[in-house]
């Protein structure tokens, strides 16, 4: 595809909201509370804006650079920036990555469309604390259901990627991304109005820094990473859209507030919540779909319509931000296919989806009826998650930092920041040092944390 061929994201706004679409997700709604709750609260969130604003940001930009001003795909970029080289692999490392992610982060977005369905069926209500781990154990468990959500959501997935950029992804973000805010913005107002959520607000704002150690450090800088979906490709292809008038440092301050913004409200949605009904919220993996519905009861007990009501939202609102984040996902290898062996989108996206669900349906099996099979000791869904979470994000967002701060010449980083000139970059060396030596740091303390060696 040549690059005037290339299309382009309709508007401004439409860039940003596709953008902040891909970095929010299930990562925001759940880990963030998680991760928030293990690590003492609001003094955690300090340190994680400081991780999203010099960490996050850095990289933002670089992956926004890689995009634009190759105007390919993530598989394709570092072949037209650096033809010749081995840096085409980083390329496939971000293609790959989103695929395998993909494939199983569908399993746990499917799971959402079961508990909508139960939540609006009423199913939580009279339910003891013990009932809702049954569910979820035979639920998640159950060699059918699940794979029935999966291949739904695969393929609401789908018919918007087959739209297009302009009809599908940017139409859908003008549209799922505000509705996503209405959601959270009406919870956060039920769960603020429980008897107290005072108690709540006051972990999640007032910081205790004697709490304030190098694992809230390395939690928080895995979470920024994590929650802005940095080195999976998908920050990258969505720049290859943007147009030459797109503000590469405004898009990345603003993907990094929204996503922040809806990460702390996800925040005091659950935490007011938990702690009106005694509840710590540290539940980890669980936290979703056993703790929260359990919440969700207690915490509205006298009033049964407003359970009805909050349990419904709820899992609408982790649905939407699933569905931002997976269509994200798809578009970064269907661009692959579709620019790298000249297919027609519509192929491309079916070779994509039905691959998908192969490895959708074996992730969910392996939690099930396939779990005395295992490799290193883990199944095929933990294994997954391992290997991409833990050794190709991080090593996918080093390798970018490298790229872009050492072997991409400094004219391409600041043409592309300033618009070829049009625009001031007064932090543009600041933005280079933190490419260049703060970024890879931090990068490797979080790669050796999440392999458990530190």
């Amino acid at each position: 595809m040549q690059k005037s061929e290339r299309v382009n994201f309709g508007s401004k706004i439409g860039a940003v909201l596709a953008a902040a679409g891909s970095a929010v997700g299930l990562g925001n709604i759940w880990r963030f509370p998680y991760e928030t709750g293990n690590h003492g609260g609001a003094a955690f969130i300090l340190v994680y804006l400081a991780c999203v604003f010099m960490l996050g940001m850095p990289i933002m930009i670089a992956e926004f650079t890689v995009g634009r001003h190759s105007k390919a795909s993530t598989g394709r970029a570092y072949k037209v920036l650096a033809p010749g080289t081995h840096w085409k692999w980083l390329g496939y490392l971000g293609v790959l990555a989103g695929f395998l992610i993909l494939g199983y982060y569908s399993v746990v977005a499917g799971w959402t469309l079961e508990y909508i369905l139960e939540a609006g069926m009423n199913g939580f209500a009279d339910k003891k604390p013990e009932d809702f781990v049954v569910a979820f154990q035979s639920f998640s468990k159950d060699p059918v259901r699940p794979l029935i959500w999966l291949v739904i959501f695969l393929l609401a997935t789908h018919f918007v990627i087959v739209k297009g950029v302009k009809d599908g992804i940017e139409k859908s973000s003008k549209v799922l991304m505000p509705v996503l805010f209405v959601l959270i913005v009406v919870l956060v107002g039920c769960s603020l109005s429980l008897p107290n959520a005072e108690k709540g607000l006051e972990f999640l704002l007032k910081p205790d820094f004697s709490k304030v150690n190098g694992d809230v450090f390395l939690g928080a800088m895995g979470q920024a990473f994590f929650s802005l979906s940095l080195g999976m490709g998908c920050l990258s292809t969505y720049a290859s859209y943007f147009g030459k008038e797109t503000k590469l440092g405004n898009t990345a301050l603003s993907v990094g507030v929204i996503d922040t913004f809806v990460a702390v409200l996800a925040g005091l949605i659950i935490f007011p919540a938990a702690f009106s009904v005694g509840i710590q919220p540290d539940a980890g993996p669980s936290l979703i779909f056993i703790t929260l519905p359990n919440v969700f009861q207690q915490a509205f007990s006298g009033v049964p319509i407003l359970a009805y009501i909050f349990s419904v939202m709820f899992y609408v609102l982790l649905a939407l931000a699933a569905l931002t984040s997976t269509i994200s996902l798809h578009e970064v290898v269907t661009a692959f296919l579709h620019e790298e062996f000249n297919l027609t989108r519509g192929r491309a996206a079916r070779l994509v989806t039905f691959g998908c669900i192969i490895i959708g349906v074996i992730s969910s099996l392996s939690l099930g009826v396939m779990q005395k099979y295992t490799l290193f000791d883990k199944g095929f869904f933990d294994l997954l998650d391992f290997v991409t979470a833990k050794i190709m994000l991080p090593l996918g967002g080093l390798l970018v930092c490298i790229f872009v701060g050492w072997y991409l010449k400094r004219s391409v980083s600041y043409e592309e920041l300033t618009n070829g000139g049009k625009l001031k970059a007064g932090l543009f060396n600041l933005y280079i040092f933190l490419l260049r030596y703060v970024a890879p740091v931090a990068i490797i303390l979080i790669f050796i944390n999440e392999l458990g060696l530190i």
